[in-house]
């Protein structure tokens, strides 16, 4: 016998779009008087969409992303994924469910400086004490990124492009419906940058919503679609 309300479910969450923001507000209190910096914001993403944030600095694409990554609650409006509406949730719930089902790349990587770049990456395995099944996984991925071979090293003995390459493995470990990127090629060079734009274009062609706020020309021009922020 089929459940078909679970079936339902699944089939309601797989047609849904990764991500919907409707009407979002972000503002910052001061003392003089509140500092509005997105009003009245919508984006609504499906898997495979590409979308680049743009605009100069200040302009809101950093507090976009974070909102639309469940790390920020926006002043008004409401954040989906995949059918599920996640503004107002508690913050544990939302923690949950962004691991597993947001990437997210924080500009500079933000390596723990204890472990090796191997643990780095498998520290979203931690847990669920999946580090050993998915071991393979995080070698694999560093390989995909042109650092398989500093695994055992630690932060403090890479590149800031190394490190940044290693932070985006450890944001693909759990296979995540959504890759959320803030200026992911500004610390590379420009050949390294490009090639980290070839596999988030690919990330997005294999059914991957990606969105990324960046101010690389060949970022934007790679993206399907995008928002260019004042």
């Amino acid at each position: 016998m089929t459940d078909t309300s679970t079936a339902t479910e699944f089939d309601s969450a797989v047609a849904a779009p990764a991500v919907d923001l409707a009407r979002i507000a972000i503002q910052y209190e001061r003392p003089q008087e509140p500092l509005a910096i997105v009003r009245d914001y919508d984006l609504v993403m499906h898997p495979g969409d590409l979308h680049c944030l743009a605009g100069r600095s200040g302009s809101g694409k950093t507090s976009i992303l974070r909102v639309a990554a469940g790390l920020v609650p926006p002043t008004s409006g409401t954040v989906t994924w995949q059918g599920l509406v996640i503004t107002g949730l508690a913050d544990d719930v939302v923690t949950t469910r962004r691991r597993r089902h947001v990437g997210y790349l924080d500009q500079g990587g933000n390596l723990l400086p204890g472990l090796t770049a191997l643990e780095n990456v498998l520290l979203p395995a931690v847990p669920d004490r999946q580090t050993r099944n998915l071991a393979r996984r995080a070698r694999d991925l560093l390989n995909r990124l042109g650092v398989g071979a500093r695994a055992s090293h630690y932060p403090e003995r890479l590149s800031g492009g190394e490190r940044q390459r290693v932070a985006f493995a450890r944001a693909l470990l759990l296979e995540p419906a959504v890759i959320m990127a803030d200026e992911p090629t500004a610390s590379l060079d420009r050949a390294s940058a490009d090639s980290l734009i070839g596999i988030l274009r690919e990330l997005a062609d294999e059914g991957i919503a990606v969105l990324v706020a960046s101010h690389d020309r060949n970022l934007i021009d790679a993206a399907d679609s995008r928002t260019t922020l004042a």
